[in-house]
């Protein structure tokens, strides 16, 4: 009847499967690096040029508005770990500095590294909220078991357009293969 015998059509499926897998394993792996990247050349997620201004008293508290924020915390299919927000939201005034704080536990019976990646929903808001402060900046090291809580310090910008009044910041929480970790450790030493 034509065609390649059933066993031989089943192997390639099974084959381009496995490479598509592995494929999207590795890209979720690559987005650590690219963010770092990303940040570097537009600027954003710059905390020194953030924490000057802030320090610097730039930013005007707007106390007649309230902004709520939303945290959300996701983890991958891969990996073992306990990452949560401590607070599942905070209404701010906008122009005023902030903490909060992500609960992170080592599940996977030995010592790595994982990174945060994170998210603003709207995306378009994503402008007007800086993070001072954030675990999300560099790889971050935990030993077996090792559990602690995580800040991420920021303001949303009095500029932020009126008919937002709610964000959302989404994390995504990845374990760090061998010399991406090494690389961000290296580079957080500096």
């Amino acid at each position: 009847m034509g065609g390649m015998p059933e066993p031989r059509r089943h192997r390639r499926l099974v084959l381009g499967l496995l490479a598509f897998v592995a494929g999207s394993f590795a890209f979720g792996f690559a987005l650590v690096p690219l963010y770092d990247v990303l940040c570097t050349i537009t600027g954003l997620g710059n905390q020194k040029s953030l924490s000057r201004a802030v320090a610097a008293g730039t930013e005007a508290v707007d106390t007649g508005r309230l902004v709520t924020v939303d945290f959300i915390a996701d983890l991958p299919t891969v990996g073992n770990w306990e990452f949560h927000p401590v607070l599942k939201s905070l209404q701010v005034h906008p122009g005023k500095l902030y903490e909060a704080k992500f609960f992170a536990h080592n599940l996977t019976g030995h010592a790595t590294t994982a990174q945060a990646v994170p998210d603003i929903v709207p995306s378009k808001a994503a402008t007007w909220f800086h993070k001072t402060e954030c675990f999300c900046f560099s790889p971050q090291s935990f030993a077996r078991d090792e559990q602690r809580m995580m800040p991420v310090r920021f303001f949303v910008d009095p500029s932020l357009p009126g008919y937002i009044d709610r964000l959302t910041l989404a994390y995504t929480f990845y374990d760090v293969p061998g010399p991406v970790a090494s690389v961000g450790r290296g580079a957080a030493a500096r």
